[in-house]
């Protein structure tokens, strides 16, 4: 699997490409600005990009604006954003193509190196990946919504988890819950949101991010 890297910390970045190289990943660029990102994922066209928010030259939003013009040139391109900071604004810009393969993860919360991989990977394949206060931006962002405030406190607690790209049954073990009434509630939820149900859980997270997105 193809990556390019954007990250503008030496230490990280390095520790970033012997992570992935130990993971059968084949870095094909690493990089620490914005253009030199935008150039390395239209060049290389990568299986996914891990970018940092932050990037030179002057350290705001750089990495985030470079894949989403990227994005318009290549719809869907996976992006696994790994930030110290939640950007709201550009957060949403990123799922509004609808195109799917995106993660946003905080990077004071990866404890567990497996399980990063394991979400660039789920990110490659299409999936949706969101650190949950990245959820609870979003959905606090939509909170004067009405149909969003139909919704229960359950409910609130099964669309952050949906979100953040758990199975129903690793919902119902995360809530004390069984599956089926992880299945009502997320009947419920689609219901009030006006959104298809869906067997298919990547789409059903994907509906679900598309319609925070708004």
């Amino acid at each position: 699997m193809r990556v390019v890297i954007a990250e503008d910390l030496a230490l990280l970045r390095e520790g970033l490409i012997r992570i992935f190289q130990a993971n059968r990943f084949e870095v094909v660029e690493a990089v620490d600005n914005g253009p030199s990102l935008v150039r390395a994922l239209t060049t290389h066209r990568p299986d996914v990009a891990v970018v940092d928010v932050r990037l030179p030259p002057t350290f705001t939003d750089e990495g985030l604006r470079a894949v989403i013009d990227v994005r318009k040139r290549l719809p869907g391109l996976p992006v696994m954003v790994l930030s110290q900071y939640v950007e709201q604004l550009y957060a949403r810009e990123l799922l509004s193509d609808r195109a799917g393969a995106v993660g946003y993860l905080l990077k004071d919360r990866v404890l567990d190196v497996g399980r990063f991989v394991a979400g660039v990977r789920q990110v490659a394949a299409g999936s949706t990946v969101m650190d949950p206060d990245v959820v609870g931006a979003l959905l606090t962002h939509r909170s004067a919504d009405p149909r969003l405030r139909q919704l229960t406190p359950r409910e609130h607690e099964v669309l952050s988890l949906m979100a953040e790209g758990r199975s129903n049954a690793a919902i119902a073990d995360r809530m004390f819950v069984s599956e089926k009434t992880v299945g009502k509630h997320s009947f419920n939820i689609f219901a009030k949101l006006g959104l298809e149900p869906s067997e298919d859980d990547n789409r059903r997270i994907l509906a679900v991010l598309r319609y925070l997105e708004g």
